[in-house]
């Protein structure tokens, strides 16, 4: 299996070329879908202690994290045993959740939303809470005609449609403005290619368009969660997630799915060592971690 990882990784890498390709400026989306899905993401009146709402893991202040090992669900319980994943840019990923559990967004929304210990609410009670708000109960019935859970969900990921990050320097530099970047982070991606970061860290979204397992060359230590396997029970599927975006990784720390890698210099070399059975010189790391700051893209939140 080693060896298959690695004869994948050379291939890979020489095909690299255009493996990357930047995002859109924008997006279409539902204005006044989006609009009410902003303030059910913000509102901490939907959970079960009227203290967490889906900003205070996911701040759009802070690119879509809250920088924290494990988030503080409602009854400051811990709520869940994954670092949380960004929202932003989320709508490009191939399916939500590190265990690939959801398949869209709007399937994503409704997990935070019934789980115990994130939001803590049920169908009924959120149907609840939605119904005693004359605001809710207005645009609802403008928008959609009626109020429920499915229409919650669609509303939050009209919105959620909206946290893009375009314009990263790199993504100016991949439509043709070769000073966008350094040469630090120009030699950064070369290695990028060369060590094989390229065979699970690519397209339109530098990852999130495939499954992998973490710890294919040295067993990852934290076993605690086996990631796919708790969905399918396959063996196969131990310690297989989803592969994180590489956007706007410099500014969400702390890093892999359990939160134990607390800068991106240490993630890339744990990295090297868990994925491709290599340690890194100091230089090269610096050289990545230059590639992947260039990967910080612009938000613009255009909706009131």
């Amino acid at each position: 299996m080693k060896i298959f990882y690695l004869i994948l990784s050379l291939i890979t890498t020489m095909c690299a070329i255009d493996m990357i390709t930047p995002i859109p400026d924008n997006l279409p989306y539902d204005k006044t879908k989006a609009s009410l899905g902003k303030k059910l993401y913000m509102d901490t009146s939907l959970s079960k202690d009227g203290k967490v709402s889906c900003n205070t893991c996911h701040n759009i202040k802070n690119y879509g994290v809250d920088n924290t090992s494990n988030s503080i669900g409602v009854d400051n319980q811990l709520d869940t045993p994954f670092n949380t994943p960004t929202t932003f840019n989320s709508v490009f990923n191939f399916v939500q959740f590190w265990n690939g559990r959801a398949q869209n967004l709007a399937e994503q929304i409704k997990g935070p939303l019934f789980d115990p210990k994130e939001m803590g609410l049920t169908p009924e009670i959120l149907l609840q809470k939605i119904n005693a708000n004359p605001d809710y109960v207005k645009s609802f019935g403008d928008i959609y005609g009626e109020i429920s859970v499915d229409n919650i969900a669609d509303a939050i990921a009209e919105f959620e449609k909206t946290l893009i990050t375009p314009n990263s320097p790199f993504d100016r530099y991949l439509k043709g403005d070769k000073d966008a970047i350094s040469e630090k982070a120009k030699r950064g991606y070369e290695e990028f290619k060369a060590q094989g970061c390229i065979s699970c860290h690519q397209g339109q979204n530098i990852g999130g368009n495939m499954f992998q397992k973490i710890g294919i060359f040295q067993e990852f230590p934290d076993q605690s969660n086996l990631g796919r396997y708790e969905i399918t029970k396959k063996e196969s599927d131990k310690m297989v997630f989803k592969v994180p975006s590489l956007r706007n990784i410099a500014k969400t720390a702390p890093y892999y799915h359990d939160g134990s890698i607390p800068t991106l210099d240490a993630c890339v070399q744990f990295m090297a060592y868990y994925q491709l059975g290599k340690f890194l010189n100091q230089e090269t790391v610096d050289s990545i971690v230059a590639f992947l700051e260039s990967l910080t893209g612009e938000y613009h939140d255009n909706i009131q």
